[in-house]
C-alpha cells in the first residue's frame, strides 16, 4: 500500500450524511462534507444526531481525524482502522457506552444500520450499548425505522453474505419520541460478533411469492388496548392476503428523566409515551418487506390508523416488486460494493431503483472509487422490475488482513 496522502473526496449538503461517512471509512478514503444548512437561521451547521455519529465513528475506529469548522458547515474526516470494541478502544469490559444527547430527533436505527456496515469488516467484535436522553427506538418522523425492523428486516439480509454468527440485537428499554419529536430515553445494545475477510457474493433474482407476515406492536407509557386496536386494524387489511399472520403485543412503561425544574432538583418526568407498529413480510424464497409506522409526538392519531396505515404502506412495498424493499436496498448494495472480486446481481423494483437515496448512493459510490451497476431487464417477477450488476471491489476486512 502506498504511503502517499489520498486525495480528499469533496461531498455538499447535509444530504446522505451518514451513509457518505460510511462508505469513507469502509474505503479508507478521506472526504469533506461542506455546504452544511448554510443558509438555516436557527440550526446552522451539523445537527445534534450528526455529532453523536462522528463521536460514534471515532470510538469505533482507531487513528480517524475529525475537524469541524468553527460555524459547523465544513466536516473533514479521515478514516482510521476500525476496531470495534477492542480493548484500549473505551470499551469497558468489552461493552463500548455511546450517549445519545437529549436533542436527538433520529431514531437509534440511524446510528444502527451504519455500525452494522462496519462491523463485519472490524478487526475485533462489535457490542455498543447506545444509552441516553436521545435514544428513540420507535420510527419516527424523520423516516427512520424502528429497532424492530432493523432486527427482524435488515440483520437477517447478512446471512445471504455469509455473515450470521453472534449477531444480536436487544431492546433494553422502548421510547418513543419525546416533546417536540427529541429524545426518548430508551436503551438497545448491538452485539455483531461476525467478522469476515470478504462477504460472499450475492445472487438474489427472484422475489417468490408472500408465505408469511410477523410484526411487533409496541407502546411505551401508553394503555395496552392500544396495541390490539392497532394489531386488528391491520389484520383486517392483511387478512384477505394470506392466513399466515402473527404479530406480537409488547406492552412496556415510560421512561423517566430529570425534570430541570429549579423548585424540584430531583425530580423526573416521563417522556417517549407513544405507540407503533412494525410488519414484515417474507416471502417463499427468503425475500423481507418490512413497513413501520409510529404515533406522532404531538398525538391525536387513534391506533386504528397507525394499523391501518402501516398494512397498506407494507401492500405498497410488496406491489414495488424486486427481492428487496426500499428499506434495505442500500445495505444490500454497500455489502455487495464490498465483497469479492465478482459480479453480484440482485433484482429491484423500479420505483426502489428510482428513489433519490439510491440514487445518491451509486453517485457517492463511484466518487470514492468504488465500481458503478449495470442494469438489464429482469426475465422474471413483476414487469417493472430491474436486474442490478454489481462488481465487488474486494477491499474487505483490512483489520482481519493485518491481524
Amino acid at each position: 500500500m502506498s504511503d502517499l496522502p489520498q486525495k480528499r473526496v469533496l461531498f455538499s449538503t447535509q444530504k446522505a450524511f451518514a451513509s457518505r461517512l460510511t462508505l469513507a471509512t469502509l474505503t479508507g478514503r478521506p472526504i469533506r462534507i461542506s455546504n452544511i444548512r448554510p443558509s438555516s437561521p436557527s440550526n446552522l451547521g451539523v445537527a445534534p444526531h450528526e455529532i453523536s455519529l462522528l463521536r460514534l465513528l471515532d470510538a469505533v475506529t482507531n487513528g480517524s481525524v475529525i475537524e469541524v469548522s468553527m460555524t459547523g458547515t465544513i466536516v473533514d474526516y479521515r478514516p482510521g482502522l476500525i476496531t470495534g470494541s477492542a480493548p484500549g478502544s473505551g470499551a469497558s469490559g468489552g461493552v463500548l457506552r455511546h450517549e445519545v444527547p437529549a436533542a436527538c430527533t433520529r431514531g437509534v436505527s440511524y446510528f444502527l444500520i451504519p455500525l452494522c456496515l462496519l462491523a463485519p469488516f472490524s478487526k475485533a467484535p462489535m457490542n455498543v450499548l447506545f444509552t441516553g436522553p436521545g435514544v428513540i427506538t420507535s420510527a419516527t418522523p424523520a423516516g427512520d425505522i424502528s429497532v424492530d425492523s432493523v432486527r427482524t428486516a435488515i440483520l437477517p439480509l447478512y446471512a445471504k453474505f455469509g455473515i450470521l454468527k453472534d449477531i444480536e440485537l436487544r431492546i433494553l428499554r422502548r421510547s418513543n419520541p419525546g416533546t417536540r419529536g427529541k429524545g426518548g430515553a430508551g436503551e438497545v445494545q448491538l452485539v455483531f460478533g461476525h467478522q469476515v475477510r470478504l462477504p460472499k457474493t450475492l445472487h438474489l433474482l427472484n422475489p417468490g411469492r408472500v408465505k408469511k407476515i410477523r410484526g411487533v406492536a409496541y407502546c411505551t407509557g401508553v394503555p395496552a388496548s392500544n396495541n390490539a386496536r392497532m394489531i386488528e386494524a391491520a389484520r383486517g387489511v392483511l387478512n384477505p392476503m394470506g392466513a399466515d399472520i402473527y404479530v406480537f403485543s409488547d406492552v412496556s412503561s415510560a421512561p423517566y428523566i430529570p425534570s430541570n425544574d429549579k423548585a424540584n432538583p430531583n425530580g423526573k418526568t416521563k417522556t417517549g409515551l407513544g405507540f407503533g407498529l412494525s410488519l414484515v413480510a417474507e416471502s417463499s424464497t427468503g425475500c423481507l418487506y418490512s413497513a413501520d409506522v409510529a404515533s406522532p409526538p404531538s398525538g391525536g392519531t387513534p391506533p386504528e390508523d397507525i394499523g391501518q396505515q402501516c398494512a397498506h404502506q407494507l401492500l405498497e412495498f410488496v406491489a414495488a416488486g424486486g427481492a428487496v424493499s426500499l428499506v434495505a436496498a442500500p445495505t444490500i448494495l454497500t455489502l455487495m460494493t464490498m465483497s469479492s472480486e465478482d459480479v453480484g446481481r440482485v433484482q429491484l423494483g423500479k420505483d426502489v431503483l428510482s428513489a433519490d437515496h439510491i440514487i445518491d448512493l451509486g453517485r457517492d459510490m463511484k466518487a470514492l472509487g468504488l465500481s458503478s451497476w449495470g442494469f438489464r431487464e429482469a426475465t422474471t417477477g413483476q414487469d417493472n422490475d430491474i436486474v442490478v450488476s454489481v462488481v465487488g471491489k474486494g477491499v474487505g476486512n483490512v483489520g482481519r488482513k493485518i491481524a
